[in-house]
């Protein structure tokens, strides 16, 4: 028995030491340093900056050898510390439309206090990297500007461009991806761009359960419930009340449930989610495919919030504020509502059915800024294509699967000019989404240096690079 479990934790330490060694080699110590810097960099928009973090960036393209006027770094001087940089590798043939790699710059605000560690210290720990942007969006980002490096010694055939950006995560903050499509569209024209949003997860056995590519995603819009009375003393109460009103309001929307809609790609993902869910989801997934109205089948499919917020516009109560002194009666109420489109939905559409649900007594408005229309966008053969093969050489047997984002990124803004968006699979992300804009945000470091190599080998796909 002594000698079996020698030889078993002989065999356990050699298989450590062999993932040791893969994740060890020159070029990954070289990412793991830009990597690490870019992690460390504070980007949140309360403290952070994140021309400091494209600036850095920058520094080590030109380093590889990018000249000075193929890298452009930018900030609007009335927001200094939200810039972003862009960078072109030309291809030798003029006639392929270039392909740009999009991710963003800042995160998430994280109170030291709330977090196990410093969430601005790249933390290793049980096969984890620990740190705020880990994995939203600075995992990407960092992959993205090592590939422009890794790419500069060859000779794409396709123009390959790089634009990181600030502001994705804060709805007031300077939006560098929105600034450089409504001034800069011929520094950043492409014929498709790379993004986030897509990736894959593990199942619960730890193990790749699939793949996915994102092909649209949904629009996010807030809205301002407000309700209003004269008051009074709060000794003398009446059934009239500003408070009453909004909580019916407020009410009235949690019980609707807009209808159920269908794009291309959300039907080959449900009808990929129909091939691995258990007997009864299976069933009402292939029924709801079938009759979008089938209400039955909707009440099972929505029991999972994930497949729920694919299957159509959601809005849900997010901030409330009410009242002015604790002994009167309330002359003010509101709630912000955060809703998330649908491609196709347009904000004025749900604007009308938000006032319908809330009554004459409140008040519905559409909050600045209003994002552009979320347009359905149809899975392209000759982009998803490559995505596949290179996926069977690194994910053997995982599949790929076409999915729709429930979330909103930059991409929309890109959407909107006529560029189609891919969010990339490849980085792969728990069942529990690894904290992202939450306490303790992660990845697997196994599951960030394997979607390196992925999307490298993708890039390189599709720049023609053997």
């Amino acid at each position: 028995m002594h000698r079996w479990r020698a030889l078993a934790a002989a065999a356990i330490c050699a298989l450590s030491a062999s993932a040791a060694a893969a994740q060890n080699r020159p070029d990954q110590r070289a990412f793991l340093r830009l990597y690490k810097e870019l992690v460390e960099t504070d980007t949140t928009p309360s403290a952070g900056s994140c021309t400091r973090a494209a600036g850095q960036i920058a520094a080590r393209l030109r380093a590889a050898g990018f000249p000075g006027d193929a890298v452009v770094t930018f900030a609007p001087p009335d927001h200094p510390r939200e810039g972003g940089v862009v960078a072109v590798l030309p291809g030798s043939d003029p006639a392929l439309p270039a392909v740009l790699l999009l991710g963003h710059l800042d995160v998430v605000e994280a109170r030291r206090a709330d977090w196990t560690r410093d969430p601005f210290t790249l933390v290793e720990e049980d096969g984890y990297f620990y740190g705020r942007g880990t994995f939203d969006d600075k995992a990407q980002g960092a992959v993205w500007a090592d590939t422009m490096i890794r790419l500069r010694p060859l000779t794409p055939r396709r123009t390959v461009k790089l634009a990181l950006t600030c502001g994705e995560e804060t709805t007031f903050a300077f939006n560098g991806a929105e600034w450089l499509t409504r001034t800069r569209p011929d520094l950043i024209a492409a014929g498709f761009v790379l993004n986030e949003g897509g990736g894959g997860r593990y199942g619960a056995n730890g193990r790749p359960d699939m793949l996915a590519v994102q092909i649209g995603e949904k629009a996010a819009q807030n809205y301002t419930l407000t309700a209003t009375h004269n008051g009074g003393h709060s000794a003398q109460p009446t059934g009239d009340n500003a408070i009453y009103a909004l909580v019916g309001a407020v009410q009235a929307i949690r019980e609707h449930r807009f209808p159920v809609s269908f794009t291309a790609t959300t039907r080959a993902f449900f009808a990929a989610m129909a091939q691995r869910a258990g007997a009864e989801m299976g069933e009402a997934i292939r029924r709801l495919l079938a009759d979008a109205g089938d209400a039955e089948a909707d009440a099972i499919v929505s029991r999972d919030k994930t497949l729920q917020a694919a299957l159509r516009t959601t809005c849900v109560p997010t901030l409330l504020s009410a009242g002015h002194a604790e002994n009167a009666l309330p002359q003010r109420a509101t709630a912000n509502i955060n809703c998330r489109l649908f491609p196709g939905e347009t904000v004025e559409g749900v604007l009308d059915t938000l006032r319908g649900l809330a009554g004459p007594e409140v008040v519905v408005t559409a909050n600045q800024p209003i994002r552009p229309t979320a347009v359905p966008l149809a899975p392209d053969p000759a982009i998803l294509a490559p995505m596949t093969q290179v996926a069977k050489r690194h994910f053997p047997g995982v599949p790929v699967v076409p999915m729709m984002s429930a979330g909103a990124t930059d991409g929309i803004f890109f959407q909107a000019i006529g560029i189609p968006v891919y969010g990339v699979p490849g980085m792969l992300i728990d069942g529990d989404m690894s904290g992202i804009h939450g306490r303790d945000e992660r990845i697997r470091v196994k599951a960030l240096y394997a979607g390196r190599d992925y999307l490298f080998d993708l890039v390189k796909a599709y720049a023609g690079v053997r």
